[in-house]
């Protein structure tokens, strides 16, 4: 019973807290509501036949509610705290290792460089038996989590085996402030062209990892131009961002606006410090998985044209959401307003306060988005993320591909059949997939009976049901039946077929389980093709200049 006025008495608080930017009748229906909602919960726990599970029907209604609204605007409990905490900070107290589970196992799957699970020898593929004195059997991941996380410098005892190896083994590890830097990896491209790969704004961290790695490489390195690579970055604090913006824009810059419902939640960012380099050229990356804070950093750079922005139209992420504290710990992530960039557009992409019958959601479509202007004067549009200055196409990868990496096989291959008998191999520069490598991998997949759908079939399949419908598959049964044939799944075929994706993705496995994260990037760089166009175009200061003029 106690819970129910914990709801109603949130409601009153609602209710007070909004109550001067409300008429007197929406105040009136939020109080109802309220009223209603909390009648009816007393019932059902009084009437109800059965027992009920007061905090489950809450959060079940509460979920319900904040359903219908946008997909960030959520309930954190107190118990995912943790897990929140994280994703803001990108700091928790543990190991350091990504953990998975299979077959009712829980696995390493990827332990973070210079972290204690690294540093105590622990290695993609080995079994966690125990932890402490509690069993791993019958336990989940979140379980396991929970157990691996702690207080740091307290110790753990792990328990675990290897692959191949029933032998359990046991090892003590003192648990330490894991902290994932942002700042993947940085480098030279060429000679004196920067490169930095920037995998989230973490609170706290981003900005002052990036700014030491820009004053690493104008100090050692000498660079005269920048690729910033926010590929495949969600996002993170907005704050961190328009920091490291300020290292290349002037004091007093406008980099960004905020504007809401409320007219407390508007605000107007300008850059408040003297910039570190204010004159380098600059080539931002991005791709469609560069969201909110990224395409921010992309958009601020593309808006003043201080930079030229190459790939592919980023995710289109332009709410804003703040965070409120709620009773017994828990919080409510909210959307609160929109952010706008300097031309004055927005980069949300997607309208989540106009649904259709069935609660869908869809892109805004073109023909509603404005038309805004650079500094320069050059057009760009609202309502679709950032669509780059120079845009390049996604290389279209075949199913198996997905199929493979579903079913684990890359990651399997490395963990089991092949590191034993490669506990070393050459740096992520020097590093080459072998044929013999590449064989041994396809005898792998093939012991395994993998199989996989493929969208041919499917339309083929599909067509071959609308040709009988409408009476036309009789006369050309034979054609239809040569073409199907063709089209059956070969995986001897097609591992060959597909030998370059397919070795490029293992190549990428190899390096993530010896080199980790940071060397997955080096060993990209040497083919990556958005990398040599961003290269070619900062050795060309003409056609540099001409993109942003034009």
């Amino acid at each position: 019973m106690k819970i129910k006025f914990v709801v109603l008495a949130a409601g009153v608080g609602l209710c007070a807290n909004v109550s001067a930017q409300l008429s007197e009748n929406q105040r009136f229906e939020i109080v109802k509501n309220m009223d209603v909602f909390n009648t009816v919960f007393r019932d059902l726990n009084l009437y109800y036949v059965d027992s009920l599970d007061a905090q489950k029907l809450v959060r079940d209604a509460i979920d319900y509610t904040l359903g219908h609204l946008d997909p960030y605007t959520e309930y954190v409990p107190e118990e995912g705290m943790p897990d929140f905490k994280y994703l803001i900070t990108g700091e928790y107290g543990g190991i350091g290792a990504i953990i998975t589970m299979r077959a009712d196992k829980i696995y390493i799957n990827q332990p973070y460089e210079n972290m204690p699970a690294a540093r105590a020898g622990l290695i993609p593929g080995y079994e966690i038996v125990a932890i402490d004195t509690v069993s791993m059997r019958g336990k989940t991941t979140v379980e396991a989590s929970a157990l691996l996380k702690g207080q740091p410098n307290t110790p753990l005892k792990l328990t675990y085996r290897r692959r191949g190896d029933n032998t359990p083994r046991e090892v003590t590890i003192n648990r330490s402030l894991v902290h994932i830097d942002p700042v993947t990896y940085y480098g030279t491209v060429g000679k004196d062209i920067g490169y930095i790969y920037l995998s989230g704004f973490s609170a706290g961290s981003a900005a002052e990892s990036f700014k030491k790695a820009l004053l690493d490489l104008q100090k050692k390195n000498k660079i005269h131009s920048l690729i910033i690579d926010v590929r495949d970055n969600g996002g993170g604090s907005v704050e961190e961002c328009l920091e490291i913006l300020n290292l290349f824009l002037p004091k007093g810059e406008t980099l960004l606006s905020m504007r809401g419902k409320n007219p407390q939640s508007d605000r107007v960012y300008k850059a408040p410090n003297q910039p570190l380099a204010p004159d380098m050229p600059l080539v931002v990356l991005v791709n469609g998985n560069s969201a909110s804070a990224s395409e921010i950093l992309a958009g601020t750079i593309q808006d003043l044209d201080r930079g030229v922005v190459i790939g592919s139209r980023t995710f289109g992420k332009g709410l804003v959401q703040s965070i409120h504290e709620l009773p017994y710990g828990g919080q409510l992530k909210v959307t609160t307003s929109k952010y706008y960039i300097p031309s004055g557009r927005s980069i949300q992409a997607i309208n989540y306060a106009q649904r259709d019958n069935e609660g869908r959601v869809s892109a805004i479509p073109d023909t509603l988005t404005r038309v805004y202007y650079t500094r320069n004067h050059r057009p760009v549009r609202d309502g679709g993320g950032i669509l780059p200055d120079s845009v390049l196409a996604d290389e279209n990868l075949p199913t198996m591909l997905y199929y493979l990496q579903a079913h684990d096989l890359y990651f399997d291959f490395v963990a089991t059949a092949w590191r034993e008998k490669h506990p070393t191999i050459a740096a992520p520069d020097k590093f080459v997939l072998t044929d013999a490598t590449y064989a041994e991998f396809a005898d792998f997949v093939k012991s395994k009976n993998f199989t996989y759908d493929r969208q041919s079939e499917k339309t083929m399949e599909n067509l071959k049901r609308i040709m009988e419908f409408e009476g036309y598959y009789d006369g050309a049964a034979t054609e239809f039946q040569n073409l199907e044939n063709k089209l059956k799944p070969d995986l001897d075929r097609d591992l060959q077929l597909y030998k370059k994706q397919v070795s490029e993705a293992l190549a990428q496995e190899i390096m993530q389980q010896y080199y980790y994260e940071r060397g997955t990037v080096i060993y990209e760089l040497r083919t990556d093709p958005a990398v040599k166009v961003a290269q070619a175009l900062l050795q060309n200061a003409k056609a540099y200049e001409k993109i942003l003029k034009n």
